[in-house]
């Protein structure tokens, strides 16, 4: 019988078909990799993340996570090449070129499948753009499968050496390449930070909630508003921005001991309590503010262990195990903590509008007023650390000195 060929026959559909699996594997990964970068690194304060979709369905989880890179590379780096490859070995057929391919969309698949168990049972979410890679790469192997050189698992364990060791030093000089680049959008971040601190001093003020939250993770001061640093963090427990906001915030409350106000402003994104925005995301969002909000003087408790948890905190048992462990299963129909908790989302409204696309200003998760300025998303814990050290100077050279440094004077006509 005569060998099958996915490219080696002329212009056929199969052919064509891996052309196109392997553009779609490119564009893919390098969605991907963007996205990694405007995650890890934005370049201004408009760019922070933020949660707009569902928690399952959410890029930011794998951008943040340790699978994301791989010393320093990013991840769709090796997707880009695998594609790249396909595309190539379609547009320049050799039988060299199919047969390492073939072998090569075999441990791609392998790969694929098991970074998406990782993505759906690690890190319980999925992110658009991998998934897109994921498609892409089942659909390449399969063309290979039934197209390609030679019959049974044999036609995917013959790759040509020479071959393999060219692409390997091409691969390793382009990993060289981007991890340069990584890291030199790493030692940038000192002149990013400085370049944010300016643009949050030029953000417009605006007034502080009508109710600010009782429920605060950090207190320097009785009154709110009298600490150098105020946070109002509108949040939301099952929002994957949220916990690594959370983290940060556990971090520079350490820094600022003494200097920062913490204020938790229940914000979660499901319709069951949020009638603000018209998102119902988050399932379960509302029943863990409830049981946050039941009792303030375990709120700190509960708050640090559901972000602790948050997998697990999507699972119905393991919310009402938390109730039972801190005795606070009647919030879960007490009309007072409830109504409590409504309020505190309704000061979402308060804000007007800066998109045409939202109703308010407050429209998802995270969002901080810092120092009544408005920032929505996240931001690099460097970024954030400078906005705050720049408020604590303002603070001691009396409300004058960073101001005149950073924001632009008019001129004198």
């Amino acid at each position: 019988m005569e060998d099958k060929s996915l490219t080696l026959k002329g212009l056929t559909w199969p052919r064509a078909l891996s052309f196109f699996a392997g553009l779609g594997m490119m564009a893919a990964s390098l969605l991907t990799i963007r996205h990694f970068f405007l995650a890890n690194y934005p370049a201004t304060i408009f760019q922070g993340s933020f949660c707009d979709i569902s928690a399952f369905f959410n890029c930011d989880a794998s951008a943040f996570s340790v699978i994301s890179q791989v010393a320093g590379v990013p991840l769709g780096y090796f997707g880009l090449v695998v594609g790249l490859l396909v595309t190539l070995g379609s547009l320049f057929p050799s039988p060299a070129f199919e047969k390492t391919n073939a072998s090569l969309s075999l441990l791609n698949v392998l790969g694929v499948l098991g970074l998406f168990a990782y993505s759906v049972f690690a890190l319980r979410s999925l992110c658009l753009f991998c998934a897109g890679y994921y498609l892409f790469s089942i659909f390449s192997f399969l063309l290979f499968a039934l197209a390609g050189l030679g019959r049974a698992l044999g036609r995917f364990l013959r790759p040509s050496l020479k071959l393999l060791a060219v692409l390997a030093v091409l691969t390793l000089v382009g990993a060289y390449g981007f991890q340069q680049f990584h890291q030199a959008k790493k030692d940038a971040q000192n002149g990013v930070a400085l370049q944010v601190v300016k643009q949050y001093y030029e953000l417009p003020q605006v007034p502080s909630p009508s109710l600010i939250s009782p429920f605060w993770t950090a207190k320097a001061t009785d009154r709110f508003e009298e600490a150098p640093i105020r946070v109002v963090e509108y949040a939301d427990f099952l929002c994957p921005d949220c916990v690594l906001l959370s983290q940060q915030l556990g971090q520079l409350k350490k820094k600022f001991a003494g200097k920062i106000n913490i204020a938790f402003q229940f914000f979660p994104l499901e319709a069951k309590c949020n009638s603000v925005v018209d998102k119902d995301f988050h399932p379960g969002a509302c029943d863990l503010s409830f049981l946050a909000a039941h009792d303030p003087a375990k709120f700190p408790a509960i708050h640090d262990e559901i972000f602790a948890n948050f997998n697990a905190a999507r699972d119905p048992d393991w919310r009402l195990n938390l109730a039972r462990k801190y005795g606070v299963e009647e919030a879960l129909s007490d009309p007072q903590t409830q109504d409590l908790v409504r309020r505190i989302i309704n000061t979402g409204a308060e804000y007007e509008k800066t998109s045409d696309r939202f109703a308010h200003g407050i429209r998802s998760t995270p969002t901080m007023i810092i120092n009544n300025r408005l920032v929505i998303g996240t931001l690099p814990l460097q970024q954030l650390r400078a906005i705050f050290q720049a408020l604590v100077e303002e603070r001691q050279a009396g409300g004058r000195k960073f101001l005149e440094n950073w924001v632009p004077r008019p001129k004198c006509k």
